[in-house]
This record gives structure tokens, C-alpha cells and sequence, in this order.
């Protein structure tokens, strides 16, 4: 019996503790439909790795875990966030496992994405919404049989190039063709985590920087009795929060009547329910039933306030009609997310300050995210790409880097612009992870340098006697070099940080520095340099308009005793390129000014209510870190709200 393992990586959180979000659904759709009750595809098991396992092990952990499995096929669930990280995964798998069958599928697999083609370490791509033409690709590979003119996908020849794809073929087929991946057991509900659910595929919309209507215009629904069905196993399975992730929720036929059957199941008021909605059609009436169902938050798209851009990226649609729907939801005591893109084509930068001003002047400024455009692979907007003059990165995150009426310093500007108004960060903060080491851990490493003989590991309070480049840590983890002379042993910090870098190259690291005196600029120079050398990821590069790196952090701790150190700070509070955290026991929490804009590490592993309540009223969030695990991972959800959904 052949075996196939599916793997979907989650997005890459900012914080240690914050949730990923990722639900496999996607893998485990594909694992369900190769078990159908008419029509099961015979002679092999799925199998889905735990989102439990891609959200903790590192690149190392990952790989080694897979190779010693040994799937005959392996099979990866490529997205924006994850696409550069599970093409490497698939490249180390093929060198130590070169008969394991890799394929890939998901958004990112298109003819117009380059990049992905590009790459090497896989088999089989397949396009577009998958189930049936993965049936067909599976029984193919198991008969042995030519993969030549099979829909919507392409091989990789003996000669190493890769085919085009085969005819392009839309999915039509029903969503009651394929049992739900949580009734097969592919997919298990976790009251700790969001549960996300699809009861309608194909978008009537025709949005060009969106994904979704290249995979159909047609809307094809899971009908309300087996909708019904489906939550209701799902609440008896411990559901809480429901993500829908339909595309446009409130376009699916009868969806009063739906609303009317999710609310009887929903009687007792167990489960919150998130969706994104079109304001077009929502009516007062709706608006309650909504609240009635258990709908906590809702997604509406403005996107611009200016019409004819609308028009151009074909959303249409009213911004005071997005408005008044907004303030009815609102009413019923919902949270909103409210979208406003920054560079479609047509718009400029004082229509998107139009869009900030008309937001806070309907008192919605809360709820509003504002985001630069992604040029996505099998989008419209993709293929229109060079008519438009639209300048955009080449691999993920695809974000546009110019525009004929926006320059590069216009995107940057107008997203700093809107945050100047709404008081807030718009995008996440890398938060380092400067917890204490403890054992049966390995997400983090202390460095002891002294000369080459007293060189020594320490991984949680147990020796670590092998190479650095061996040890294999956690999806997030710190490596601390402990040091007396900085300038000396700079050069070996440098050549660690190198190592551990190309080690594990998608792993979120905090290279961490404790500080015992001043270091000289051209020193920090050579370990910025070194980390803006490797901006080779998503996660790295999401933040690099504000010269952040979400993937690998440099932070220098010191003693809040140490006069000359904290001056140093003080000169050094606008850097963006390594963080400064001042260490500071719980004890004197009461001491810390609000006034002041810089980073502390409170150290201890209790805190008085009061003294907790004084940062939370009075301290910026992102300011405050722990080196306690309980206090830390406190903070990130109560304060941060680093929670599911």
C-alpha cells in the first residue's frame, strides 16, 4: 500500500506565542477526496501532518521527520506565506529521499508564476482548485501510467525541465462529491484554535487582484441540510469559532434561510462565527440575523473611495454604502475588519488619504487594515500586470513596488501617513523571544564565548557537544551569545549567525546579545549587513519597507543598572534594524516612566496585580517583554490578543 503525506505550512506568526492560524484544509480536503464513499481511489493511505507538528518543528525537525516516514508521495499546499519554506522542504526531502514523489498544488501553482515554476525539488505541479484532478493524477501515478495530457497538470521530465500544464479544465464538480476531511478524521476540531469551513466555492465577483474567480464564476454550494449537518458534527466535536471561508459569504443563494438554520443550531451561543461579506444587500434585517447566528466579526472590503478605480479593478460598489453597513454591524455589536488597499491601479496617494479621512470621519478608524497591494500569480491584475505599468516583487509577498501614479516612496509614505492618523501600527512587530531556557525545549541555544578551549553549547541547563549546524531547533527560537569581549569575539558571532542561518534558512531566529559594554558602530554595521544579506524569504522581506526583518532579529539586552549603556540607547531609539531591551526586574515595575519609548525586559517569574495592571494601562504593549514563559505567553493573549481568528 503506497502512502501519501500531506504537508501545509502555516503562516509564520510575529511572537513566539502567537496563534499561526493554520488550519490544513486545504491537504485535508485532499486526503478526504481520495477516500469518497462511491468512487475511493484504492492502494494508498493519506495521511496529513498535524498543524500541532508544522506549527512547532523546525526546518530540521520537519525534514528529518518526513525522510524517516518515508511517503512514497509527498504532497505540499503552497500559499503566499509558505511557498518559498515548503519549496526548500521538498528540495532536502529529494536529496535524502530521491524516490519520494513530490508534488505541489495551491494558489501559488500557476502558468504565470515564474518563480515557482522555476524552482527545482518537485515532481508534479498541479493548477487550480484540485480534488478532481488530483483523483486523476493519483490513480495515473499508481497504475504506472504516462502523466502526458492529464487537466491542469505538469511533470518534471527525465531531463529535469518541467512540462506545461495540460488543458485547463474548472472545477464543476458538486462539494457534496467529497466527504468533509473533519468526518474522515484528516482534520481534527481544537476548541484552542479557529475551525475553518467551506459551504460555497467560485466567486460571482470579478475583483482582478483576487484569486478567486479564476477558480469559477459559478457558485457551488454545500446545500443548507448538509451544511447544517457539517456544524452541527462540528460544535459535538468541541467547535468554537468558526472561520467561513467562502468567498463572498452573503452571495450564496437562500442565505436568509441559511442564517435562520445556523442561528437554531446556534441557539446556546457556543460558537462565534467569522465571515467576509459584500455591503451590497446587507440590510438591517440581515445585520440581526447575523448577530443572531453568532457572527462575532466580519470582513468588509472598501479597498478605495475612489469609484472609477473600483470600476478599473472591477470590485465596484458603493464607499458610503461599505460605511453605513459598517456602523449597522458595528450596532449589533460586532467587530469589523475593514479593508483599504494602497496602489491600485488608478488610485493615489491622496485617494488613499481620502480613504483614511473618510473612515475616521464615519468613526471607523478602529477596525481599519491598511495594506499594500500584492500582484498575485493567476490573477487578473497578474496578466494585465505590464499594460497597467504595475512593478511588483517576483516572489512573495508580490508586493508592488511602483506604479505610474505611485513611486515607491508614496507606498511607504501613504501607509505611514494612514498609521499617523489612526494612532496605531498597521502591520505586526517582530516580536523577539527572550524567555528563559528551560529543559525538554529547544528553542533556544546560549552561546558561551571565551577563548576557543572554554567554547561551550547550552541548550536549556543540558550541555550540547555537537556542531551548531546539527542542533535542531524550533519554528521560533533564540540563540544568545554570551560574551565579555564583544569586539573579539565578533568575528565567531558573525560566523555562528551564518551557520545557524543556513541551518535552518525558514526557522524565525532572535540572535540575542547581552551587552556588558558599548559597542562601536562599524561592529553593529557588519551584523546588520550580514542579516540584510539574507532577505531570502516572505517573512523576511514583508517588513523591509520599514527596514524590519520578521525572520531573522538582532537584540542587545542590558542592565537598566548600566548608566553608559542606557545613554547609548537613549541615542539609538529610532533604529529599525536590531532592537534594545533594557533588563529590568518585576519587581520595579512601578518605576518605569510611560513617557519613554523604549523596550523592556522584565525579569522574574511573578508579577503583583497591580504592577500587571500598571503596564497594561499605561505601557506600550509591544514594549514589554518577559523572560518568564507563564508571564510572556500571559501578555501575548490577554494584551497582544496574539488568539486565534
Amino acid at each position: 500500500m503506497a502512502k501519501i503525506q500531506f504537508l501545509q505550512l502555516p503562516v509564520p506568526p510575529p511572537s513566539y506565542f502567537a496563534a499561526t492560524g493554520n488550519v490544513p484544509l486545504a491537504a485535508a480536503s485532499l486526503a478526504s477526496c481520495l477516500e469518497s464513499k462511491e468512487d475511493p481511489v484504492t492502494g494508498i493511505t493519506p495521511q496529513v501532518v498535524s498543524p500541532e507538528d508544522t506549527d512547532s518543528l523546525g526546518d530540521l525537525a520537519l525534514i528529518d521527520r518526513i525522510v524517516k516516514e518515508g511517503p512514497d508521495f509527498l504532497g505540499l499546499s503552497l500559499y503566499l506565506w509558505n511557498t518559498e519554506r515548503s519549496l526548500y522542504i521538498a528540495k532536502e526531502v529529494k536529496k535524502r529521499s530521491p524516490e519520494t514523489k513530490i508534488l505541489i498544488g495551491g494558489p501559488e501553482v500557476n502558468e504565470d508564476n515564474p518563480y515557482v515554476l522555476g524552482e527545482k525539488g518537485y515532481d508534479i505541479a498541479v493548477s487550480g482548485e484540485a480534488e478532481h484532478s488530483f483523483r486523476n493524477l493519483m490513480r495515473t501515478l499508481l497504475s504506472r501510467s504516462p502523466l502526458d495530457g492529464l487537466e491542469n497538470v505538469a511533470y518534471r521530465k527525465e531531463n529535469g525541465n518541467l512540462t506545461s500544464f495540460g488543458k485547463p479544465t474548472p472545477a464543476n464538480f458538486p462539494l457534496t462529491d467529497f466527504p468533509s476531511p473533519y468526518t474522515k478524521g484528516h482534520l481534527k476540531v481544537d476548541p484552542r484554535r479557529s475551525t475553518y469551513l467551506e459551504t460555497v466555492r467560485g466567486c460571482k465577483s470579478q475583483c482582478t487582484y483576487c484569486f478567486y474567480p479564476k477558480s469559477s464564476q459559478n457558485l457551488r454550494t454545500l446545500d443548507i441540510p448538509e451544511t447544517m449537518k457539517l456544524i452541527s458534527d462540528l460544535k459535538e466535536k468541541g467547535a468554537r469559532e468558526l472561520v467561513f471561508l467562502d468567498p463572498t459569504f452573503n452571495h450564496r443563494p437562500g442565505f436568509e434561510n441559511f442564517l435562520d438554520a445556523i442561528t437554531e443550531i446556534n441557539a446556546d451561543g457556543q460558537m462565534s462565527m467569522f465571515a467576509e461579506l459584500r455591503s451590497e444587500g446587507v440590510t438591517p434585517k440581515l445585520a440581526t440575523k447575523l448577530r443572531k447566528a453568532g457572527f462575532t466579526r466580519v470582513e468588509l472590503g472598501l479597498q478605495s473611495v475612489n469609484e472609477e478605480t473600483l470600476k478599473r479593478v472591477k470590485r465596484y460598489g458603493s464607499p458610503h454604502k461599505v460605511a453605513e453597513v459598517a456602523k449597522m454591524l458595528a450596532g449589533e455589536g460586532m467587530e469589523l475588519l475593514l479593508d483599504l488597499i494602497i496602489g491600485l491601479p488608478g488610485d493615489k496617494p491622496e485617494d488613499v488619504e481620502r480613504g483614511i479621512h473618510f473612515f475616521l470621519e464615519h468613526g471607523l478608524g478602529e477596525w481599519v487594515q491598511a495594506f499594500p497591494l500584492s500582484v498575485l500569480p493567476g490573477t487578473a491584475m497578474r496578466r494585465d500586470a505590464e499594460k497597467e505599468g504595475l512593478s511588483f516583487m517576483p516572489t512573495p509577498p508580490y508586493r508592488i513596488i511602483e506604479t505610474p501614479t505611485f513611486s515607491s516612496r508614496d507606498l511607504t509614505e501613504s501607509l505611514y501617513f494612514a498609521e499617523d492618523l489612526f494612532e496605531r501600527r498597521l502591520d505586526e512587530f517582530p516580536r523577539p523571544f527572550l524567555c528563559n531556557a528551560t529543559v525538554n525545549k529547544n528553542d533556544r541555544i546560549d552561546i558561551m564565548l571565551g577563548d576557543t578551549e572554554n567554547l561551550s553549547f547550552k541548550v536549556g541547563s543540558l550541555p550540547w557537544k555537537s556542531r551548531l549546524s546539527d542542533w535542531s531547533g524550533s519554528r521560533h527560537h533564540s540563540v544568545w551569545f554570551h560574551t565579555k569581549e564583544f569586539s573579539n569575539d565578533l568575528s565567531r558571532i558573525l560566523g555562528f549567525i551564518e551557520e545557524r542561518i543556513t541551518a535552518e534558512p525558514f526557522c524565525t531566529i532572535d540572535f540575542v546579545i547581552p551587552l556588558e559594554s558599548v559597542p562601536k558602530s562599524k561592529e553593529i554595521h557588519k551584523l546588520v549587513t550580514l542579516l540584510e544579506s539574507k532577505r531570502e524569504s516572505y517573512l523576511s522581506r514583508t517588513l523591509a519597507h520599514r527596514g524590519e526583518n520578521l525572520q531573522h532579529r538582532l537584540v542587545f539586552v542590558f542592565d537598566g543598572n548600566h548608566g553608559e549603556l542606557k545613554n547609548w540607547r537613549n541615542k539609538k531609539l529610532d533604529s529599525t534594524a536590531f532592537l534594545i531591551f533594557e533588563r529590568v526586574s518585576t519587581s520595579k515595575i512601578q518605576s518605569l516612566d510611560p513617557s519613554e519609548e523604549v523596550f523592556y525586559l522584565l525579569e522574574g517569574e511573578k508579577v503583583d496585580p497591580k504592577d500587571f495592571a500598571f503596564l497594561k494601562e499605561n505601557m506600550d504593549p509591544e514594549a514589554i517583554t518577559f523572560s518568564s514563559r507563564i508571564l510572556e505567553e500571559r501578555w501575548s493573549m490577554e494584551v497582544l490578543g496574539y488568539g486565534e481568528l
